[in-house]
């Protein structure tokens, strides 16, 4: 069932499960047995679920008992219980629930993993009928939910007989691939699942603003004022308003502000991931009485918990994805037949742009499509020694079970041998790397089982899927002298003579050993990714295609406008804020406002007026271009297909230039495009960027990335993730938990000890696929690299004498940071008045 938050799909799930269970306690034949499992990624719903359903059920019995010429002692008539089974639960309820199994129980992916895997708490989990995931758009998208769905198949497996699965989403497209991931597949088929979508029954009522007209010069001390005006003017006309932020630290400075701008004290919170959990709850509980005006999330208020009714929703600048604003969006009007209630605010052209084109895909009910992983071999390895401790198994047998799971419905039988050969320790240069055997394999007799005592321990203490991270403390070189810390995400990001700020000042990234990066100042330089970087999520492939849509369709419209007219009466256009009627119907059709229409329309005429072209999804706009100030020639790929495509993209094209060039090719990577630095002085790299093209449409992609990123810390790092899942690296050991530093020592030497005694050992392989095609979008790099082999995509280059409009947000983007937002200012203005100055010298 796919519908939006507060519509009652939870309890569209439940009603015919309670009615069921009540009408077995009615007949007497109710147990203390588990007949329901309800499954969320979220602690706090999973305590919501059990709140509301705990008295409907009560008093239920209640009204059962009371019910003339019934006995409830004589009839053996049971009241249907229901129990909440967490990290959280107490050793004492754990004890409890043991004895007398709840008939509702409410888990997480990974409480469901350990039970199936408890011997005795199994026993109460073979008369279950029902499973219920809630929030299905969170888990079938990521590894988290490839793990629930094969303890789902390893628990009907246990039992003996299928269940009832209900899944429920408020954002879920496709459906089919939700129906996929939810009920799995039989004999190679998908099983059969009845779709519901009510994803559109809440009405939406969204727009998107611009505080100022001008969004260039007008002082960025009045933008900010007019910001929070905008803000404090509709908290004041609700009596509970949500705001949604893009990072932790934009909550922070938005409650800031808030409160010493306008008075507010206690009626304004801040809620996201770094807050404990006490101060959340505390929030959220707040929310649910109505006590709170305002409360400012990241991303950790998006999800269903219950918050009560907020009247109005504020995202500052973009969520990156149509689905994620609905989801935002739809926190409000929490009620039957309720408008979710909408606002936008939004400081950058960019941004207006990626916006405006995001409500109004929301409004036409477009979504942004979900990837389920295809054949995470950590996750399999995780599952096959659960699956070890059950009972001996037929390697037939269990390659069964697990493609039975949609994820593994495509699993070659090679790939899970070699992991049953890692597993069993078949590798034995593994051995003097403390890297031992987890199960049993009997080549001959094709089974396999438990290894040893330990092997039960590991598993209870080392299952899941979300890895440890912890701060890197940051070192300047040469002094070994402490200057701050990062998070470790952000360390992934980080390549070799990237610049970024910390504490206030710049730094040049230059590698990192252990939990420690090691940095040098760099001064006179421009910072080349953001602080947030990690934070920030990146624009889906959906909406990049929706904007440069939206793009090829602004830019046939002022081009038009141009041809009617010269170019110096369209620069007139601008400076007094007409808009031809032929652009502003177009632009009218936008849920925007007047500021946004004006803001969006010089954006377009001034990139038409100076580079002749606009770039969009189906053509790449590749610009050379420099400063006077700069030691670097830009070369800038006007590549709209998000920052996960651009990631790869940029990377096989740097590659392929470099070798022509003989240099080292600088990156920034960004949703819009990506920035190529090499050095100064050449005439034109026309010919050499047209050939780099060339090889890098003809080149194997994957074969080049993997060459690119084996000594990357993004490889570093996410081998090491992929070997604690895959308990090659084990986070917890005899009940010490291993410090992530000495992690990552031990998956540095486990990764060159596994290159040297297979390049195709199965947790290496499962590492690269999960750097290019779950962090990257190698897939998807494909399909625009094919485009540009066939002619769909086309490319253009020119040589400008400064950066084009269109390039200002990439080459501002590393100073996008509180630090630095007045630089950030004054260097935008910078680059607006030399293409002002060469707009008008063509006008003359």
């Amino acid at each position: 069932m796919s519908a939006p938050t507060g519509s009652g799909k939870t309890m569209s799930a439940f009603l015919s499960i309670i009615g069921a269970l009540f009408d077995r306690a009615l007949r007497g034949e109710l147990e203390e047995k588990v007949y329901c499992i309800y499954v969320s990624p979220l602690r706090a719903l999973n305590n919501d679920i059990y709140r509301n359903l705990a008295v409907p059920l009560s008093e239920v019995y209640t009204m059962i008992k009371r019910q003339k010429g019934v006995d409830i002692i004589r009839d053996n008539i049971r009241e249907v219980t229901i129990a909440v089974r967490t990290g959280d639960t107490t050793q004492q309820e754990r004890r409890r629930q043991l004895a007398h199994p709840p008939n509702i129980l409410v888990t997480t992916p990974e409480s469901l993993a350990i039970l199936i895997n408890s011997e005795k708490y199994a026993e109460n989990l073979k008369s279950c009928e029902y499973i219920v995931i809630d929030e299905l758009h969170e888990l079938a998208n990521n590894k988290r939910g490839v793990h629930l769905s094969l303890s789902v198949e390893r628990l009907e497996a246990l039992i003996g007989h299928r269940t009832v699965r209900i899944g429920l989403g408020a954002t879920l497209y496709p459906q089919e691939e939700a129906a996929k991931f939810l009920v799995g597949f039989e004999n190679g088929a998908p099983r059969d699942c009845v779709m519901v979508d009510a994803s559109w029954s809440k009405k939406l009522n969204v727009i998107a603003k611009s505080p100022v007209r001008d969004m260039i010069y007008t002082d960025s001390a009045v933008v900010e004022k007019r910001m929070y005006d905008e803000i404090n003017k509709i908290i004041k006309k609700a009596k509970t308003t949500l705001i949604f932020t893009n990072t932790r630290s934009g909550t922070e400075r938005v409650v800031f502000n808030i409160k010493r701008r306008f008075g507010y004290s206690e009626d304004v919170a801040a809620h996201h991931g770094s807050l404990s959990r006490d101060s959340r709850l505390e929030v959220e509980d707040l929310l649910k009485k109505g006590a709170l005006r305002c409360a400012v999330s990241s991303t950790s208020l998006e999800l269903g918990i219950d918050i009560g009714t907020i009247d109005n929703v504020i995202q500052l600048g973009s969520p990156k994805s149509v689905s994620r604003a609905v989801q935002r969006i739809g926190r409000a009007g929490h009620s039957f037949r309720a408008v979710a209630n909408g606002e936008m605010i939004v400081l950058n052209r960019d941004d207006l742009v990626e916006c405006s084109v995001m409500l109004d895909a929301a409004l036409k009910h477009h979504l942004d499509a979900f990837v389920v992983p295809k054949n995470p071999l950590d996750v399999l390895a995780q599952h096959i020694v659960g699956m070890s401790l059950t009972k001996k198994w037929g390697v037939d047998e269990a390659y069964e079970v697990i493609k039975r799971a949609y994820a593994f419905s495509t699993l070659e039988k090679s790939d899970y041998m070699a992991l049953l050969a890692y597993l069993a320790g078949s590798y034995v240069g593994l051995e003097s790397r403390h890297v031992y055997a987890k199960i049993w394999y009997d080549e001959n007799e094709h089974m396999f089982g438990r290894r040893g005592k330990l092997a039960k321990p590991i598993y209870m203490l080392n299952l899941g899927t979300i890895p440890d991270e912890v701060a890197v403390n940051v070192f300047l070189m040469g002094s070994e002298r402490w200057i701050g810390n990062i998070e470790e995400e952000f360390l992934t990001k980080l390549k070799p003579g990237d610049i970024f700020t910390l504490g206030g000042r710049l730094y040049k990234f230059d590698h990192a050993r252990g939990m420690r990066a090691y940095v040098a100042e760099a001064k006179g330089v421009s910072p080349t990714i953001p602080p947030w970087f990690s934070e920030q999520l990146p624009l889906s492939f959906e909406l990049a295609n929706a904007i440069g849509e939206f793009r090829k369709s602004m830019a046939d419209a002022v081009s038009a406008s141009i041809k009617d007219r010269e170019s110096a009466s369209m620069r007139s256009f601008i400076r007094r804020g007409i808009i031809p009627k032929d652009v502003e119907a177009l632009l009218k059709a936008m849920p925007i406002d007047a500021n946004a229409r004006h803001a969006i329309f010089g954006y377009f005429m001034e990139q038409v007026l100076f580079a002749g072209a606009v770039p969009n999804n189906k053509f790449i706009l590749v610009e050379e271009t420099s400063e006077e100030d700069s030691d670097s020639e830009y070369i800038i790929f006007h590549s709209l297909f998000g920052r996960r495509v651009n990631d790869a993209l940029s990377r096989i094209i740097a590659i392929e230039l470099g070798d022509i060039l003989g240099e080292d090719i600088g990156i920034m990577i960004n949703d819009n495009g990506f920035v190529l630095s090499v050095e100064k002085g050449r005439r034109s790299l026309g010919k050499q960027l047209a050939k780099a093209i060339g090889a890098a449409v003809n080149s194997d992609a994957r074969h080049l990335l993997k060459d690119n990123i084996r000594r990357t810390e993004l490889m570093r790092r996410r081998f090491r993730h992929v070997a604690a899942r895959s308990f090659m690296i084990l986070r917890n050991y005899k009940g010490y938990k291993q410090p992530v530093g000495r992690q990552q020592i031990n998956a540095q030497l486990l990764l060159s000890a596994v290159e040297s005694i297979d390049p195709n050992f199965p947790i290496l392989r499962e590492t690269y696929r999960e750097i290019l095609d779950d962090v990257m979008d190698l897939p998807r790099t494909n399909e625009v690299l094919e485009g540009l082999k066939s002619g769909a995509i086309t490319y253009d280059i020119i040589k400008t004498p400064s950066p084009s409009p269109f390039a200002h947000n990439m080459l501002t983007f590393g100073h996008a940071d509180v630090i630095l937002m007045r630089d950030r200012q004054a260097y935008l203005k910078k680059l607006h008045r030399l293409v002002m100055r060469r707009i008008s010298g063509a006008a003359k």
